[in-house]
């Protein structure tokens, strides 16, 4: 999931993209409200976590400006705690959540994808093919009764294949989803990462499911599905 951090305070940025990071999300940051407008309107973000402080355009400006442009993007506010009018304010003009300052990591996290599940439909949270399962609220993956641990990493790779199984998902894809980068075909982080993915998803069992179509991508597929 793709994600753009707008926060002022550069510090505060730095800390909210590391730890999102460290949950599998990509993370972009900017720090002012035109920024944040120019980005939202011509880069393609999952979701935007928007500081309501900021200079120049505040954050329900820009929330106001994007929801007048029909821009859908689940948007979650950062507000100062006990400002109730603020985040009523924020609710009408279409926010999608608010959390107050100061606040855990953890809480962000899951309200994120609380509210990346409402947007994504049926609030979705245990995905499954074949044998596997992928539980996105205690982020736990199974392969029938057996428990697989993952990383992060190895974890978004995981949820960004589940969300079309059966379909090759390229590099390019991957690289995007999960590590926010303009792919660089001189680098092997995806394969690297497929790799450490395969030996604990497939290699312990005979149905095998990670699938490599050469020159393409990645997929997970079986006969038996």
């Amino acid at each position: 999931m793709r994600v753009l951090v707008v926060e002022d305070e550069i510090k505060v940025a730095a800390l909210l993209k590391g730890g999102l990071m460290e949950h599998g999300f990509a993370v972009e940051t900017c720090h002012d409200g035109n920024s944040a407008i120019e980005r939202a309107m011509n880069e393609s973000f999952d979701a935007i976590i928007l500081d309501i402080m900021l200079p120049g355009r505040d954050g329900l400006s820009v929330l106001r400006k994007l929801r007048e442009a029909r821009q859908t993007v689940p948007i979650l506010l950062l507000t100062a705690r006990g400002d109730v009018n603020e985040r009523v304010e924020g609710l009408n003009l279409g926010a999608d959540d608010y959390l107050a300052k100061p606040f855990a990591m953890l809480e962000l996290v899951a309200r994120l994808g609380a509210v990346l599940r409402r947007r994504n439909g049926n609030g979705l949270v245990v995905q499954s093919y074949a044998d596997l399962t992928l539980n996105a609220a205690s982020r736990e993956v199974k392969r029938g009764a057996m428990r697989i641990e993952l990383t992060h990493r190895e974890f978004a790779v995981l949820e960004c294949l589940l969300r079309s199984p059966g379909k090759v998902v390229t590099r390019t894809e991957l690289s995007q989803a999960v590590w926010g980068y303009q792919f660089d075909p001189g680098t092997n982080f995806v394969d690297v990462a497929i790799q450490r993915l395969r030996r604990k998803l497939d290699d312990p069992f005979p149905r095998k499911l990670l699938q490599t179509t050469r020159g393409v991508g990645y997929s997970l597929q079986s006969d038996d599905v």
